[in-house]
Formats: structure tokens, sequence, C-alpha cells
């Protein structure tokens, strides 16, 4: 109880000083508006100055709506591009990160311009990147983000210019059958995620002309980037962008994972495997969820520090260690859930994770192993005589619309530790530096944090 009264103090602290922050921000937007003939009295400002100058630079007439600003309704015609923006391109698998300019084309009727903020660096990027995944390039990297609404398509109608928004690296339809039976994290519209393009199969980032995918249909690693309406989810205003942007992929994901995905209980025994940026929230939500004994195992142990800050009740370099602890623990039992959240999954975790639970245990695979790797190969006596259930999530099958609004506020109660997962930010040019640092063990989770 103290605890969750110190870290919601604290985190009223940050909440406050950032309210502050934005009311600043909007009196001066404001009094820009009434400047350029804007009405203040219609709503929020469209935009920040830069953002501002941008669109009536670029967008003039291009078929989006945007406040303070007139703009016909018209689409733009094929191949026009009427934008640039700066971003972190992945050319050639295996290869670093190029910073390059890209030409940005305007938001069609359902897509909107978002200005990214803040771009967690999660390790889905690093697989593309070192071609453990395939994906078409090139293609901007980032699914993980979050910004200012700067322009929206004619059609759109889930968010407006100035809404604060973080990004969801699954799209969320809301028609199709999975969105219709309650598993938003399995949209049929994430099919395009390493292709790049948009729903209607065209592309909004180019290169010398030519088409420049952005990563799960979203491409963060970009100072601004044209994305669905349904990639994004709105926030409140007052939210910091760095700490929104984790709950785009690795809070939610590692979070649902324990919560959603392992059903974790009240008096259950958790084995946690690989503490990052998405592992740290399945410690999180396990202990959320009321786990008695919750195991994190990692080789790194700065890693295992912050998992006893958020709830590990045990931490262990060696997985022999966690196992002979279990077995102590739960008097020969096993565990109840172990969830595999390691940056490349292997066969020896997954068999680590078969053999700690015990009867009717669940094993749950959230890690992505190398392209083409198997990593699940088992004589399959004991799974089906023990009625131990091994299963893979996405997303940590959540709901996104609804569970990031619901995170933020769990770390505006106190109940939830975010700020704390931040190691480092960096520039959109230190993003290599930043997954160095990631592969060395030396971050939680790097974030990327764009100048205004």
């Amino acid at each position: 109880m103290k605890g969750a009264l110190l870290g919601r103090a604290r985190n009223e602290r940050i909440v406050t000083a950032h309210r502050l922050r934005y009311d600043r921000v909007t009196a001066v937007q404001s009094h820009a508006a009434c400047r350029l003939g804007g009405d203040r009295d219609a709503g929020p400002p469209a935009q920040n100055a830069r953002g501002k100058r941008m669109l009536e630079r670029s967008f003039a007439g291009a078929g989006t709506s945007t406040e303070g600003a007139s703009a016909s309704r018209r689409e733009a015609p094929a191949g026009e591009t009427v934008s640039r923006t700066r971003a972190a391109v992945l050319h050639e698998a295996g290869k670093p990160w190029d910073i390059v300019e890209l030409d940005l084309d305007p938001p069609k009727e359902t897509e909107v311009l978002v200005e990214l903020k803040a771009a967690g660096l999660c390790h889905s990027d690093e697989h593309v990147r070192a071609g453990d995944s395939r994906a078409r390039l090139p293609m901007v990297g980032g699914h993980e983000g979050s910004g200012v609404v700067v322009a929206t398509g004619a059609k759109v109608t889930r968010v407006a210019v100035g809404d604060h928004i973080v990004c969801s690296f699954i799209p969320v339809c809301g028609t199709c059958r999975y969105c219709q039976t309650g598993r938003s994290s399995l949209c049929d519209r994430g099919l395009f995620a390493g292709v790049g393009c948009l729903p209607d199969q065209t592309f909004r980032f180019h290169e010398n002309g030519e088409d420049v995918g952005g990563l799960c249909v979203l491409g963060t690693f970009s100072e601004y980037a044209v994305v669905s309406e349904w990639s994004v989810t709105k926030i409140h205003d007052w939210l910091p962008f760095d700490i929104a942007a984790l709950v785009g992929c690795g809070v939610t994901t590692g979070w649902g994972s324990a919560v959603y995905a392992s059903q974790v209980r009240a008096g259950d025994a958790v084995v946690v495997f690989g503490i990052g940026g998405v592992g740290i929230n399945a410690v999180q939500g396990a202990r959320f969820a009321g786990a008695k004994h919750l195991v994190a195992v990692d080789p790194v142990p700065f890693k295992l520090e912050m998992a006893e800050k958020v709830g590990a009740t045990r931490t262990f370099t060696d997985p022999d260690e966690a196992q002979d602890y279990i077995t102590e623990v739960t008097w020969g039992q096993g565990a109840d859930h172990a969830i595999l959240t390691v940056g490349v999954m292997t066969a020896d975790v997954v068999d680590r994770g078969i053999k700690i639970v015990g009867k009717g245990g669940t094993i749950t695979i959230t890690g992505i192993p190398k392209q083409g790797e198997m990593t699940i190969v088992q004589n399959s006596a004991a799974i089906t005589g023990w009625q131990k259930r091994i299963q893979g999530t996405i997303f940590g099958s959540s709901n996104p619309l609804y569970d990031i609004p619901r995170l933020l506020s769990l770390w505006e109660s106190g109940d939830l530790m975010l700020n704390e997962l931040i190691t480092r930010r960096y520039k959109l040019e230190e993003v290599n530096e930043g997954y160095q640092d990631m592969l060395d063990g030396k971050n939680v989770r790097g974030v990327i944090v764009y100048d205004d």
C-alpha cells in the first residue's frame, strides 16, 4: 500500500508537470491561431507551430482536414508527394538503419498524418534489421510510438486534429471476424505488417520515386507518418509522450501475456523467462494479478534488479536454479505458468518452459525465433498426460483501444511502473546506438524522443 501511494504521488508530479507544459503550449498555440485568423473558440489548436507551417505549405488542397486551414476534399493525384520527413530506413537486412529524408504523401480519406513525439526501440525491429524476420525492404522502422494528429482524411471518425495518440502495431478495424469476437489483437488488417503498405495496398513513404514501407503499417522511426485511423488510439493530452509510447507494444504485450493469455490468478506460481521491454511487463502483469511466487530469469543482473522493483519475488541468472527453486516452493508441483519473452526464442527456452510447469500448466510463447528455426520439438506424452498447454500470443491477446488507455490510467494511479523502464532516451540519429545498447544488455527499454 505504501509503495502504491508513493508511486501514485510520483506519477502525479510527473503528470502535473506535463499538464502545466501542455497548458503553456496550448496558450501559445491559441495565440498563434488568433494571429493567423483562426477561431480560438472553435476547439483545441490544430498543431504546434512547426506542424502548422508544414500543413499550410504541404497539404492545402490535398484532400485533408486541418483546423485553421482551408483544404478541398479531393484525393491527391496518384504518385503525388507533398511533404518531406526524416526517418530511419532499413535498405538491406544485416546493415544499419540509414537516416534519410523521404517524400510523404498526404493522408487519404480514412488516414491520419501524425507528428511523432517518441518511439520505443523494440526487439521486433531488430529481428527485421538482422534478417531474422522477413520483411519487404526498404522499410521505415518503428512500431511503438506516440504523437499528435496534425491532419486527417475526410472520412476519419476515430480521432481529430490535435488529438494525442498512441500507435497500435496491430490495427483495429472493428469489423473483421476477430475484432467482432473480441480478439482485436488478431485483426485481419494486420496482414501487411511486414510489407509496410496501408490497407489499400499503397505506400505513403517514398525515396527517389521508390515506395518505402512502414513497419507494422506504421513506421514510427520517422518525424511524421501517415497511418490508418485503425492504427491509432486517443490518449489524454497531459500524458508524457515517451511514457505513452511504451504502451503501443512492449507494455501491453507483456502485461497481456500474463493477465490475458496466461490468465494468471491470485496465488499462482509464475516464471518469466527474459526480462526486456516485454518480459518486465509480464512481471508487472503477473504481480497485479496476484501471483504468489513470481520468478524472473535473465542472464543480465541489472534487468533482474528492475524485475525485483516491479514485483518479482525471486530472480535468477541460471535457469537450472530457477527450476530447483520452483520445485521446492511448490512442493514438487511445478509452476502454474511459464511466460517466454526472451529477445530471440530458442528450442532450449521452450523446453525449459515446458519442464518448469506442473500439471495443467500453461506455457505462453511471446518471443520470436529466427526465421525458419524450429523451437517446439517435444515428445508429447508428458504434455498430454499432465494436460500442459503450449500457446502463442501476439500483443498480449489485448484489445488496444481499451487496454492502451487503461494501462496508462494504471500508471497515473501508481499501480504500474513505466517511467522507470526507460533506461535511456535517444535522438533519431542515435537509433543504431540504441539497438546496440539493447543487444549489449544495457537497456530495459530505449526510447527515441523527437525534438520540437
